[in-house]
């Protein structure tokens, strides 16, 4: 793939499908792109401006530690002990 000295580094179109995986992991870390077709540019792909979906790593390792340590409020360890010896989880 062509290193660009510019903003954007051309790609021709065939490459483009070819290292399509590869262009994409490059745009998601900030680099741009111009796909061109017989050295005509048709296409800029660039990172997406949309707000990211789904948690960020930090907040899947704080639900996966709520989970581990989970924090029960409002009721008295002796009941939950009871309820433990009842045979209730």
């Amino acid at each position: 793939m062509p290193i660009a000295n510019s903003t954007y580094t051309e790609i021709g179109a065939f490459e483009a499908k070819t290292k399509l995986s590869e262009v994409l992991r490059k745009v998601e870390q900030g680099e741009r792109f111009t796909i061109t077709v017989r050295g005509r540019a048709v296409a800029d792909v660039v990172p997406t401006r949309a707000p990211r979906v789904g948690p960020t790593p930090e907040e899947v390792e704080a639900a996966y530690q709520r989970l581990r340590h989970p924090k029960i409020e409002g009721v008295s360890h002796e009941q939950i002990r009871a309820w433990i010896e009842e045979g209730r989880p």
